[in-house]
């Protein structure tokens, strides 16, 4: 019975990649199930062997410490060199984008508290 080793949702490509290079790598046998047309399944990678579960847990774990380490270490050379994002950088590259969901959340806030403001009178 295959097990499910690795959920995909909100991965990024570049680490997907690494992971079924990884596994490629130790001849893991996986495969792979998509989030489907509208999204609403659960992709993941998927191991064939239950017996390979320990192995690809250790693997994984091992992985999971050295990438964090990694983006770690270059999220700190960009902040050294000054070149990492803030919000304040955001707002100043796209200001209408910002603008137009402050408006919104502003509206949600607006409509979800309408109700409440007239019992109250």
């Amino acid at each position: 019975m295959a097990i499910r080793v690795f959920n995909l949702n909100n991965v990024p490509d570049d680490e997907l990649e690494e992971v079924r290079d990884l596994f490629n790598q130790h001849n893991i046998d996986f495969y792979e199930t998509p989030a489907g047309r509208w999204g609403i399944s659960s992709p993941a990678l998927w191991i064939k062997d239950k017996r390979q579960h320990p192995q690809v847990k250790k693997l994984l774990a091992e992985y999971a410490v050295e990438r964090a380490t990694r983006k770690r270490a270059e999220y700190d050379q960009l902040k050294k060199e000054g070149q990492h994002k803030t919000a304040l950088d955001l707002i100043r590259e796209k200001p209408f984008f910002v603008a137009m969901y402050v408006a919104i959340l502003a509206l949600i806030v607006y409509l979800s508290t309408l109700p409440f403001v007239h019992f109250f009178k």
